[in-house]
C-alpha cells in the first residue's frame, strides 16, 4: 500500500489502466465520494484510493491479482442499498463496482434455474421469470434498485421469506474469485447435491470477506395463479402480533405477512398520502398465494376475528399498493440525524413481550419508537427516534438501541435477521457469538483471504489484543 494509504502505487494504478479500458478505472473525486459509502451507518468515513467498474470476469480476476500483489484492499460492491457498512470504503482501498455485470445468463423454465451475474438486478430477474410463469422468491425491499450480487453478500431477506425463505435458500451454485485471484465453482443445478461441504453457503452472507461472487445459479418458484390478500387492522400491535401466532395454530403458511405498528402507519400516512392510521391501531397484512388462497383466506379471517381484528380483503389493485407502502417503510428503518433503527430476529412466539419491552424502553429512555417487522419469521425492524438531533436525545436513542439488542438476545432472537453486519454491527456480534465461534470464523477468513484483503474490517471483529 502507498504510505499516504489514500492513493494506490503509482505501479498498480498504472497496471490497473493498462488491464482496464479507460472508463473503467477512476480517481474523480466525485466518484469516490459517491463510492465511499452504502446506505448504512457511517462510523469512520474513508474515501477509497480508486473505484474500478469491472464487465467480466476476467476483470474482477485481474483487478483482484493486481490488488493482492500490491497489498491494497478490494471492497466489492453492487447498488450500494446495503444498511450495515458492508460496502463502506477503507483506508486505501480499491472499490470494485460489480454493477456493469448485469447480463442474465441462462434462464432455464423446464429446470425452473437461473444463471446471472452479480450485477443483475433482483427485479430485472423477476421481469424475466415471469415471461415464464415464474419467479425470484427473494425479494427484499430494495429489490427494484438492489443485485443479486448484493443480495447473495448479505443472505437477503423480504417480504416472501414467511414462506419461500431468504436468499440462500435459492441459491443452486457460485462462481467466486477468491483473494488470490483464481476462480471457483461450488454448488450445482440440481435442487438436491450433499457432494463435499457446502461452500455455496458458506459464501452466501459472507459480505465479501470471503471471495468475490461473479456469477450465481439461482432458484426459480411458480408465479402464483391465485393471490388473496388481508389488511387486518387492531385495537394494538400486541393484538396484532398474537395474530402471528393464531394463523400459525390454524396451520396456514401466508407468503407474506407484515406487521406495522400505529406511529409506523402514520409515518407512512405523511410521506404517501394514504390514510392507513385512520383504520386502525396496528396492521397485520397477510398474503396467501396457493391454489387454496381462497379457502386460506376465509380460514384466516375467522383466525384473526378471533383475535378482534377488523380484516379487510382487498382486491388486487389496492392490495398491490398496500404491499408497495410495506415496501416503501424500508426509508423509516434507515438510520439519520434522529433515528437510529434495527434488524433483530426473535422467535415468534417472543414477538408480543419484544414489541412490549421495546414500547417500554422507548417511554423510560423519552424517545419515539416505529415497529414494522416481517412477523411471518419474526423479524423486526424496530426505528427509535427523536424530534431534533440534539445530543442528550441521540444519546438516549442509542441507549434504547443497545438494550433492543440485549433484550431480542436475551429472548433468544439475533443482532440481525437480513441486513448483516457490515461495520456497523461489529460491535454487538461478540454478545451473540462466543470468542471460540468467532476465532473459528477468523481462521475461515484466513484460509480464504490469508493478506486480508477483501473488504477489511467488515464481517467479523478482529482479534482482542492480549496487551
Amino acid at each position: 500500500m502507498s504510505d499516504t494509504g489514500r492513493i494506490p502505487p503509482r505501479e498498480l494504478e498504472a497496471e490497473l489502466v493498462a488491464a482496464l479500458r479507460e472508463d473503467q478505472f477512476s480517481r474523480a473525486p466525485a466518484d469516490l465520494a459517491k463510492y465511499a459509502t452504502d446506505q448504512g451507518p457511517v462510523t469512520d468515513y474513508r474515501e477509497p484510493a480508486a473505484v474500478v467498474w469491472a464487465e467480466t470476469v476476467e476483470d474482477v480476476q485481474a483487478v483482484v491479482r493486481l490488488a493482492a500483489r500490491h497489498g491494497v484492499p478490494v471492497v466489492a460492491r453492487g447498488a450500494g442499498t446495503g444498511v450495515s457498512g458492508g460496502a463502506h470504503a477503507t483506508e486505501g482501498c480499491l472499490v470494485l463496482s460489480l454493477e456493469r455485470m448485469d447480463n442474465i445468463l441462462e434462464l432455464n423454465p423446464d429446470d425452473e434455474i437461473a444463471r446471472v451475474e452479480p450485477g443483475v438486478v433482483n427485479a430485472e430477474l423477476n421481469a424475466a421469470a415471469a415471461v415464464h410463469g415464474l419467479m425470484y422468491a427473494p425479494d427484499p425491499a430494495s429489490y427494484q434498485v438492489s443485485t443479486i450480487g448484493g443480495n447473495i453478500a448479505t443472505n437477503a431477506g423480504g417480504l416472501r421469506c414467511a414462506k419461500y425463505g431468504v436468499t440462500r435458500d435459492a441459491v443452486l451454485a457460485l462462481d467466486v474469485v477468491l483473494a488470490d485471484g483464481s476462480l471457483i465453482h461450488t454448488g450445482h443445478r440440481t435442487f438436491k447435491g450433499v457432494a463435499g461441504y457446502d461452500l455455496t453457503s458458506l459464501f452466501v452472507g459472507s459480505e465479501g470477506t470471503l471471495g468475490i461472487v461473479v456469477g450465481a445459479t439461482v432458484r426459480l418458484k411458480y408465479l402464483p395463479t391465485d393471490i388473496r390478500t388481508l389488511a387486518v387492522f387492531f385495537a394494538d400491535v400486541q393484538s396484532a402480533a398474537a395474530g402471528v401466532l393464531a394463523l400459525g395454530k390454524a396451520r396456514l403458511q401466508p407468503c407474506i405477512l407484515e406487521l406495522l405498528d400505529g406511529p409506523s402507519l402514520k409515518e407512512l400516512d405523511a410521506r404517501n398520502g394514504s390514510n392507513l392510521a385512520g383504520r386502525g391501531t396496528a396492521l397485520l397484512l397477510a398474503q396467501f398465494d396457493s391454489l387454496a388462497a381462497a379457502r386460506e383466506a376465509e380460514i384466516a379471517t375467522a383466525a384473526l376475528e378471533g383475535q378482534g381484528g377488523k380484516v379487510s380483503q382487498e382486491d388486487p389493485e389496492e392490495a398491490a399498493r398496500l404491499v408497495d407502502l410495506r415496501r416503501r417503510n424500508r426509508g423509516l428503518d434507515v438510520d439519520s440525524e434522529i433515528t437510529v433503527g434495527e434488524d433483530v430476529a426473535v422467535p415468534r412466539s417472543a414477538l408480543i413481550h419484544y414489541i412490549t419491552a421495546l414500547e417500554e424502553m422507548a417511554a423510560r429512555h423519552g424517545v419515539g419508537v416505529r415497529i414494522i417487522a416481517h412477523a411471518g419469521d419474526g423479524n423486526l425492524h424496530p426505528t427509535f427516534w427523536v424530534p431534533v438531533p440534539d445530543r442528550a436525545g441521540v444519546a438516549a436513542m442509542n441507549a434504547a438501541l443497545d438494550e433492543s439488542i440485549d433484550k431480542a438476545l436475551e429472548l433468544g432472537g439475533t443482532i440481525t435477521g437480513e441486513h448483516g453486519i457490515g461495520q456497523y454491527k461489529l460491535r454487538w456480534l461478540a454478545l451473540e457469538q462466543s470468542e471460540q465461534v468467532l476465532q473459528l470464523q477468523r481462521n475461515l477468513k484466513a484460509l480464504f483471504d490469508p493478506r486480508g484483503t477483501l473488504n477489511p474490517g467488515k464481517g467479523i471483529p478482529a482479534a482482542r489484543r492480549l496487551d
